[in-house]
């Protein structure tokens, strides 16, 4: 069965420079995969010329013109309000009604959310959207949500949340009961505010693989499969933890460059430096899913490259591929049963 996936051609900082190549790259490796590549159809159509796309793969890119553009710096309401003809909304647009299963948007998180829930609206059961990435750990993936969609949570929030990740989890990972954690400032049951604790008895009391409460250090441990947590909590770790990235890689490469001697041990240990790029290359972690909507839809990070946007790609592809939403709506649909 092939699947089709709509891609925001405008989004991100490098526009139709990455998103297209990265869906041909995608399109020539996935033999059943088709794409609909929303945008200014000129620019466009010049990105795949210029590209050269081999003929078999062309037939399976279908371009749709639209011709507006949510811009980076737009609000929300002025997206949703005033780009009604935007490629973010035309591409949910092509998931709401069919003609895709995915769609992939590097564009404005905050519009996308907007318009996502304005034109999908929320399955049934679950009161909010989340925000949920996949983090590398020293096992494997730790899957964490939310990481900013809902700054504000209640205990009920959180539990759905983390039916949610387990539903996402157990689909894309092959994981039949993957374990949970609750994110706390300890791991004793009397830490935490009270919406963390009565959260947590929630999680005790429910079906699910519940660990306990977590703390940050655990995320990169990879103490459990997923990582639950208010959008305001979960945005500061994420980038905090993305800063503490970016400053480590530039300091050893101040350190390596230091000096003649220092830049010789640095050729001497570039295999298992460059193993170790390879292992926690952020871009291969490229694509939060905007999980609770009745449409799969995936936001890249703004500034992926080719190779980061094709991750993004390839994440809303096995999503749609698993049949994410359609256990989604089984899960909740047992939930409310059981209510």
């Amino acid at each position: 069965m092939a699947i089709s996936v709509s891609i925001d051609c405008m989004g991100g900082d490098h526009g139709p420079r990455v998103t297209v190549p990265a869906a041909v790259n995608v399109a020539a490796s996935r033999a059943n995969v088709e794409f609909i590549l929303v945008g200014l159809q000129s620019e466009i159509e010049a990105e795949l010329a210029r590209l050269r796309v081999d003929e078999g793969v062309r037939e399976r890119l279908r371009v749709r013109h639209a011709a507006e553009v949510v811009t980076m710096d737009e609000t929300p309401s002025a997206a949703l309000k005033n780009k009604k003809d935007s490629s973010m909304r035309i591409s949910v647009e092509l998931v709401k009604n069919g003609e895709a299963q995915a769609c992939v948007s590097a564009g404005n998180t905050g519009a996308l959310m907007a318009v996502s829930r304005f034109v999908l609206k929320t399955l049934p059961g679950i009161d909010r959207p989340a925000i949920c990435s996949v983090l590398p750990n020293m096992k494997g993936r730790t899957y964490m949500l939310d990481l900013g969609a809902n700054v504000d949570c209640g205990p009920q929030h959180l539990l759905q949340f983390a039916v949610m990740g387990t539903t996402l989890v157990s689909a894309v990972e092959r994981k039949e009961r993957p374990s949970i954690g609750l994110l706390n400032i300890g791991e004793e049951s009397i830490k935490g505010n009270e919406v963390v604790k009565q959260a947590a008895e929630l999680l005790r009391s429910s079906d699910l693989n519940f660990k306990g409460n977590v703390e940050g250090d655990d995320i990169y441990k990879g103490k459990t499969d997923v990582v639950v947590c208010d959008g305001f909590v979960g945005n500061i770790a994420l980038k905090t933890s993305e800063g503490l990235a970016q400053m480590l890689g530039s300091s050893l490469r101040e350190e390596f460059s230091r000096t003649w001697y220092t830049r010789l041990a640095a050729m001497i240990a570039m295999p298992v430096l460059s193993a170790f790029k390879r292992r926690f290359d952020h871009r291969c972690y490229n694509g939060a899913t905007l999980i609770g909507l009745r449409g799969i839809v995936v936001k890249s990070h703004g500034s992926a490259d080719t190779f980061g946007f094709e991750c993004s790609i390839l994440r809303a592809v096995d999503e749609a591929q698993n049949e994410v939403l359609q256990r989604l709506m089984q899960r909740f649909g047992a939930v409310e049963a059981a209510a």
